[in-house]
């Protein structure tokens, strides 16, 4: 079978009980989602996880450790573009912010960035990686 691959690197960014989010716009339904996204060619995934960080937040982030990597099978008919199903793996890291300072990404995926207090993300209409680096995170941590 005919299939594409999309591999991204995201990081989970917990600050002051806060998770530092980025509204996700490209679905038509806006919905929140971890800062990063896909590889460029060439590029390894910490890199891109940095490089994704600071274009959807204006933060520059240091990867502190690897969570995880997630692979999710999206069907052909779900896709917003293409016609072939989907395999995304997600590479997952906690990240801290290093410097920078708030700011929405312009022309972007995303349109907006934001610190969600922790006990707030459950109510917010987010992807499922949301929940999946957040479970990463905790069950490190714990």
């Amino acid at each position: 079978m005919d299939f594409d691959t999309r591999v991204g690197a995201y990081g989970v960014i917990i600050q002051d009980n806060a998770l530092l989010l980025a509204r996700w716009i490209e679905s038509g339904a806006p919905r929140w989602t971890l800062p990063g996204g896909g590889l460029e060619l060439g590029e390894d995934a910490p890199a891109g996880a940095v490089r994704e960080i600071l274009e959807e937040t204006g933060y520059t982030a240091s990867l502190d450790r690897l969570l995880g990597v997630d692979s999710k099978h999206i069907p052909a008919e779900r896709r917003l573009h293409g016609n072939r199903p989907l395999h995304a793996l997600r590479v997952i890291y906690a990240a801290s912010i290093t410097g920078g300072e708030l700011k929405h990404e312009l022309n972007g995926s995303p349109d907006q960035a934001r610190w969600v207090p922790l006990d707030e993300v459950a109510g917010l209409d987010r992807v499922d990686l949301v929940d999946v680096g957040l479970r990463l995170y905790f069950a490190q941590a714990a």
